[in-house]
């Protein structure tokens, strides 16, 4: 009977049994509320590491064209060109 005892206690105390107890609501919507931030924080956090790189893509694109306007073409004159014509400040006056 010695040798049954741990076996059978520890049998007893693995095996479910049911428990007459009441949940209420208010746990099964605190459980919900908790899930769903849960799976809000781990969606929104996969997010902004999926985007990080196509927003450094599109900033790097952004700035090569900025880059890209900004250097001389063939037709506009050299930076340290004098510029003259109509416009620059360099007309006479006719009215006298």
């Amino acid at each position: 009977m010695r040798k049954l005892t741990v076996p059978l206690t520890l049998l007893m105390a693995v095996l479910p049994t049911a428990a007459f107890a009441y949940v209420g609501p208010g746990a099964g919507l605190g459980l919900l509320g908790a899930l769903w931030a849960l799976v809000a924080a781990i969606g929104t956090a996969l997010v902004f590491v999926l985007a990080w790189p196509i927003r450094n893509m599109l900033r790097r694109r952004r700035a090569d064209r900025a880059a890209a306007s900004r250097e001389p073409t063939v037709d506009a004159p050299h930076a340290g060109a004098p510029q003259t014509g109509p416009g620059f400040g360099n007309e006479v006056s006719q009215r006298r």
